[in-house]
């Protein structure tokens, strides 16, 4: 945005620029013509004076003697005629087109005065002409004709504009400095808004924009946005506090009631009354494990704990050499391909071991016996550390995949198998806290694939 906004201003900063600049230069170029007429007019006619009074041959030399000093110091092409055209005095060279002179001895000759030069620029005309005529009304005997040089005047204009074009081009660059200071007045607020937003939007809840430059309606913007921001985190805070506290008050009681069912056990005799204390007793410890699973739950999602770079390739070989026994029991095999060492990532403490270990906990649930789990890490192209699990299971339907990552969701197909429904729900919020991602995928040609993107380590 602060880019278009200075090409914005830059653009509307030349146009302004251009249109000062041009009339001006056009203004002097045609003053300076002006001035070149009124100059050599003054000579044209004092040499039109002396035409006109010459009666003997004194006056004609006198004449001659005039134009040819002229001639010589200006460098220019002096010519008296008669009404006839002849030439009656004559000096210097002749610079010009037969057409322009012709047109010039014509208005004289009619008693009319050049009033009007072409506009001189640093690009020509080279010369110009300039007529007047001898004599006044019906008594004109004959036209002088000057062929000027304009060097001199075209550098003047050439000078001239060479000052306009450097002073627009320094009122520019001046006009850009400070359109650049205001561009940056008026987005720092609204980058800093951009930045804070887009921290709150990845679950930083102390996010908070701190810029207190720009307009006032910037700043007002501010203190609204952290405000509703700080509202915001009460109001998830005060949230999140109830489900733990709900969570931890309710563990107490439930595991006293769990001790005392255990307790009564043996007092109940066989038959009907035995088998439905077991399943309270089930109930109860289901109801103990989803309590432990939303305080889990909670503890990840305060944020509270910081990122750290960590060993994911050892943290993945030490979740699968504690997992092995638990899948030989349920007579699963579990393999692992990954690297030795040199994976790293960035995360909550022990993120890839404790997302593996919600993994691996639903494929023993729902991966049938003789079934085989493989679990690879590698880096991934961005740099990210990949953590993959694939199994050969029955798998979950393409409709019914985003529901395994919710919490308390399952598919309907697994409705009645142990648990609580929030492991890979607190993966998930796991990869999201640590700034990766889970993902759901088929396997080929049936299971399920479960994989883990953690980004890299922090530059050294």
């Amino acid at each position: 945005m602060r880019r278009r906004l200075l090409a914005v201003l830059t653009v509307l900063m030349g146009v302004a620029a251009l249109l000062l600049s041009v009339p001006l230069a056009d203004a002097y170029a045609r003053g300076r013509t002006e001035h070149l007429l009124l100059q050599r007019r003054s000579e044209a006619v004092r040499f039109a004076d002396l035409a006109e009074r010459m009666r003997t041959d004194a006056d004609r030399s006198e004449l001659s003697s005039e134009i040819r000093r002229y001639a010589e110091l200006y460098g220019a092409g002096v010519v008296v005629v008669d009404t006839g055209g002849a030439t009656v005095a004559r000096a210097g060279t002749w610079r010009s087109g037969e057409g322009a002179a012709a047109d010039a001895r014509g208005r004289a000759l009619t008693g009319r005065s050049t009033d009007r030069l072409p506009t001189l620029r640093p690009w020509g005309p080279d010369t110009v002409v300039l007529a007047e005529p001898v004599g006044r009304d019906e008594r004109v005997s004959g036209a002088v004709l000057m062929s000027l040089p304009t060097d001199a005047a075209r550098r003047d204009v050439t000078l001239r504009w060479a000052l306009i074009a450097a002073g627009a081009v320094a009122a520019f660059a001046a006009a850009a400095l400070v359109a650049a200071g205001i561009a940056r007045w008026l987005l720092r607020p609204l980058l800093d808004l951009d930045r804070a937003v887009e921290k709150l939007a990845a679950g930083s809840l102390r996010a908070r924009a701190v810029s207190g430059t720009g307009p006032p309606e910037l700043r007002r913007l501010r203190l609204h946005f952290n405000a509703m921001a700080q509202a915001m985190a009460d109001s998830i805070g005060r949230q999140r506090d109830f489900v733990a506290d709900a969570s931890h008050q309710l563990r107490n009681p439930l595991a006293t009631l769990v001790l005392q069912l255990e307790n009564v056990e043996p007092y109940v005799a066989a038959g009907p009354g035995l088998a439905e204390h077991a399943r309270a007793l089930d109930e109860a410890e289901r109801l103990e494990e989803l309590l432990d699973g939303l305080l889990a739950l909670a503890r990840v999602e305060s944020g509270t704990a910081e990122l750290h770079d960590q060993d994911v390739s050892g943290a993945v070989r030490a979740r699968v050499r504690a997992w092995t026994p638990v899948f030989a029991g349920a007579g699963l095999e579990l393999t692992c391909a990954c690297p030795a060492e040199g994976l790293r990532a960035r995360g909550l403490p022990d993120a890839a071991g404790r997302v593996l270990d919600a993994v691996l906990d639903n494929a023993v649930k729902f991966v049938p016996p003789g079934g085989r789990v493989e679990v690879s890490a590698l880096l991934g192209a961005d740099g990210e550390a990949v953590v993959r699990v694939a199994d050969d299971g029955p798998g979950v339907p393409e409709g019914q995949r985003d529901l395994l990552l919710r919490r308390f969701a399952r598919s309907p197909a697994h409705q009645n198998v142990h648990g609580s429904g929030l492991g890979l729900a607190i993966a998930e919020e796991i990869a999201r806290v640590s700034g990766g991602r889970l993902g759901v995928s088929g396997n080929v040609p049936h299971g399920l694939v479960v994989e883990l993107r953690l980004p890299p380590p922090a530059p050294a």
